[in-house]
């Protein structure tokens, strides 16, 4: 039974969410060959202020372009 956890930024919509979930439990399907049941994914939205690159968090980076804008 693989189990997938997976951080993504916040602010995608629950549609994508679902997509990406399907896709990935396709993935894992045909990859490993497990049954759809025997999945499971776990998402972790991280805020836009908890996730940085290079010393600026994505949220600075936004503020930045909504000034520059």
């Amino acid at each position: 039974m693989p189990i997938i956890s997976v951080v993504l930024a916040e602010g995608r919509s629950t549609a994508m969410k679902r997509d990406f979930i399907r896709a990935v439990t396709d993935a894992a399907m045909s990859s490993l060959g497990v049954r759809a049941e025997q999945v499971r994914i776990i998402l972790n939205e991280t805020p836009l202020g908890h996730y940085a690159v290079g010393g600026v968090t994505f949220a600075e980076a936004n503020e930045t372009q909504e000034v520059s804008s």
